[in-house]
């Protein structure tokens, strides 16, 4: 990864540290960007560092106009930016259905659509829909579908982005202990299993953009 610009989105959180952390091993010039600046701070992961709401279309352009004033290029994208809510549907509310697709849906595409026009040929587009976008589950029926939708983007924006010689990567991993079933915004999590170690996971997927894949179903982790 020396000499390759990357731009982490959700950088603070489990998923996307461990990321950022195994990509600035590789020497990739990172652009790091979450919602808190102090847990940014925190970050012990070098790079240039923005607090932005990706929710927000404009947030999405400067994420991407600040990776290339930053490292003179874009080459990866990696977006880790999640929300869950847990609960049967007659009992979500339409605030926190609106808050799920806004952030776990809209927000990967506003992202991919900021990025397109400047990533380098060869470079790649990281969306972590997970394994509940291959069989969603009771009292997660809002949350799997917003996660199944940005399965289906990717699998319609791979093609698209073939011609400009960019890779799609959707990313499926089964549960993983970053935490975020403990922050549902609406609802409280069922009893899970232990989940998978997000350094692990970090592995698997920092493995896919130096190779050749395309396509990170649940079974590959």
């Amino acid at each position: 990864m020396t000499d390759r610009s990357v731009l982490v989105a959700g950088a603070t959180g489990g998923l996307g540290s461990a990321i950022a952390g195994l990509l600035a091993e590789r020497g990739a010039t990172l652009t790091l960007v979450s919602r808190r600046q102090e847990r940014l701070d925190q970050l012990e992961v070098e790079g240039h560092r923005l607090a932005l709401d990706l929710r927000d279309p404009a947030s999405c352009q400067r994420a991407v106009d600040a990776a290339v004033a930053h490292a003179g290029r874009l080459d990866v994208v990696v977006n880790a930016v999640g929300l869950v809510a847990f609960g049967p549907v007659a009992d979500l509310s339409l605030d926190t259905m609106e808050e799920l697709f806004l952030t776990n849906t809209f927000l990967p595409i506003m992202l991919a659509r900021a990025a397109l026009p400047v990533l380098a040929e060869g470079g790649a587009i990281v969306n972590i829909s997970g394994v509940i976008a291959e069989q969603n589950l009771p009292n997660m029926a809002a949350y799997g579908a917003s996660k199944a939708a940005v399965r289906s983007f990717d699998e319609a924006l791979a093609r698209e982005a073939r011609r400009q010689k960019v890779r799609v990567i959707d990313a499926r991993p089964p549960h993983t202990e970053t935490g975020l079933a403990t922050r549902p915004i609406a609802g409280e999590a069922p009893r899970m299993p232990n989940g998978k170690d997000p350094a692990d996971v970090a592995a698997t997927i920092v493995d896919a953009i130096l190779g050749d894949a395309t396509d990170l179903p649940s079974s590959a982790f």
